[in-house]
């Protein structure tokens, strides 16, 4: 009987084991499971935080380059004030140049002018010469080819890859266009109070300026040299002449009928010529839209070499005619965050001048 108890209590005992076992094992499958699930999650919160900085990396770029383009157009924004600025005092006094023999005098009575876009030598008109103020954004050149052909192929194919030393950039080629009046009508009178002086020395600097224009307010403030009080004085950047104010009306009429003056200029004698000061009001004004036919507007010019290297670059890359380019009349390269104001003379042809830094 204590056998038999006892080989009961044994198989008791075995299916207690057996049963132990199944429970480690299915415990054993549960945590490998959740092991695996555990890794999983792991490499995808790896993967969620990757994407994260790329995402706060891109935003953070994108955020840069915003606060680029707001600086960029407050600039832009600045220099259009400027120009506008610039603009309205030529609008409030607009100066008429006159070709002998037809010469404005202070007693000229005050008549309407139109001025349709064609220059004619009959009695009684003015000789308007037209000239285009163009700002240049930065990175960005103007090409001007001896042939309308070779401007036009390169505008054709758009984009170009010029070689700059070891390496190559790529550019877009746009035609150049202008907002230029059609048809201006203005009232004009000869200003009673105001003077322009011109034919005054050249390729001054800020410092030969100032000098200039003290000499000339101490000139003119004289009564012995026919002059008066002056109330003000400046130059014109446009045409390099000089305005003078003076606070009475007569010391004009006085100056202007004397014509030429001996003064004193950046120690050197120096005869300048006085004459009236046109004020006009514009009362109708048209404009059309203009392509100049042989220059092309070079833009996304990096900034990556010298100035004068990355101008050479463009110029002997478009004058070959494996490049779609010809002979390169004029060129003017103005690099990233700078301005420049390229003058255009004789709209017919739209050639680009020496451009005035700024």
């Amino acid at each position: 009987a204590m056998y038999d108890k006892a080989l009961k209590d044994n198989r008791k005992l075995s299916e207690g084991n057996s049963d132990t076992l199944k429970l480690a094992g299915e415990f054993y499958q549960r945590s490998q499971k959740l092991n695996q699930d555990l890794q999983m999650e792991e490499e995808e919160q790896g993967q969620r935080t990757d994407d994260l900085k790329k995402r706060l990396s891109l935003v953070k770029k994108e955020e840069s380059r915003l606060k680029e383009e707001e600086k960029r157009m407050k600039e832009e924004h600045r220099q259009i004030d400027q120009m506008e600025r610039q603009l309205r005092q030529q609008t409030e006094c607009v100066l008429i140049t006159t070709s002998p023999p037809f010469q404005v005098s202070a007693a000229v009575p005050e008549k309407k002018v139109v001025f349709a876009g064609n220059l004619n030598t009959e009695r009684e008109t003015f000789n308007l010469e037209s000239e285009i103020v163009y700002p240049m954004e930065g990175g960005t050149a103007l090409i001007t080819f001896e042939d309308e052909e070779a401007a036009q192929n390169i505008l054709s194919m758009k984009e170009h890859d010029v070689p700059v030393g070891d390496f190559s950039i790529t550019l877009e080629a746009k035609p150049v266009q202008f907002i230029i009046p059609s048809l201006v009508e203005m009232d004009t009178y000869v200003c009673p109070n105001r003077v322009l002086v011109s034919n005054l020395p050249k390729n001054m600097n800020e410092d030969d300026e100032s000098r200039l224009l003290d000499r000339l307010e101490v000139h003119f403030s004289k009564t012995r040299n026919g002059g008066g009080e002056v109330e003000s004085i400046c130059m014109l950047q446009d045409s390099g002449n000089v305005v003078i104010a003076f606070t009475k009306d007569n010391v004009a009429r006085g100056l202007v009928g004397r014509e030429y003056h001996e003064i004193d200029v950046l120690k050197k004698k120096h005869k300048v010529r006085v004459t009236p000061f046109i004020n006009g009001e514009i009362k109708e004004l048209r404009v059309t839209v203009s392509v100049s036919s042989r220059t092309v507007l070079l833009t996304g010019i990096p900034d990556v070499t010298e100035e004068d290297t990355m101008q050479d670059c463009l110029e002997i890359h478009f004058q070959k005619s494996s490049s779609g380019g010809g002979e390169v009349d004029a060129i003017v390269f103005n690099p990233m965050g700078q301005r420049k104001l390229a003058v255009f003379r004789d709209d017919s042809a739209a050639r680009p001048h020496t451009p005035l830094n700024h």
